[in-house]
């Protein structure tokens, strides 16, 4: 499924966050930005432990705010490390939302065109997929709407199994309501 709003492509792409063609790819990330299971270990397997190293020499930052490394082997140029949970593994809304926003603020500030999202918090952090959705389609519309001069032209929902897929399926789609 694809949509655009303000000329900017949303889209939703299946399969592996490390395989896409796009100038940078975002990690749901702790704090102290060490990279262990899930989407940040698949980004460290791939790019190389570089990435990790460069990540967790900006730490620790706030929860909810975002910073970028280089994205190692990968093909992404960046990875923009998000933080969605704080040591306890633990996130909300809240911060989904604003990782969100700061994820794609520091892909503005890269110069990336292109930005691929994985759903924040819903593995380790057991956020409920669906609001998950909800909530990252939302802040990607307020961000788009609210940044005339944005150079993102393209921002992929990466989804590796066919639930995530329907929940950003059904997030996209309430979008025809704004």
């Amino acid at each position: 499924m694809k949509t655009t709003i303000r000329n900017v492509a949303l889209e939703i792409v299946p399969g592996d966050i490390t395989e896409l063609e796009v100038d940078a790819v975002v990690n749901a990330a702790n704090n102290q930005l060490w990279m262990g299971s899930g989407v940040a270990g698949a980004i460290k397997r791939v790019g190389g432990e570089g990435i990790e190293k460069e990540a967790m020499a900006l730490a620790p930052i706030a929860v909810g705010d975002a910073v970028a490394t280089t994205g190692g082997a990968l093909k992404a140029k960046w990875v923009i490390h998000a933080v969605v949970m704080g040591q306890d593994l633990h996130t909300d809304a809240a911060t989904i939302s604003k990782a969100t926003t700061s994820s794609l603020a520091v892909a503005d500030r890269c110069g990336a065109k292109s930005v691929a999202l994985p759903a924040f918090g819903t593995g380790v952090g057991g956020f409920p997929l669906y609001a998950c959705a909800s909530i990252m389609v939302g802040e990607v519309r307020r961000y788009v709407a609210g940044h005339e001069k944005t150079g993102i032209k393209r921002i992929v929902f990466s989804v590796y199994s066919d639930a995530i897929k329907a929940a950003f399926k059904n997030a996209l789609a309430g979008l025809s309501r704004f």
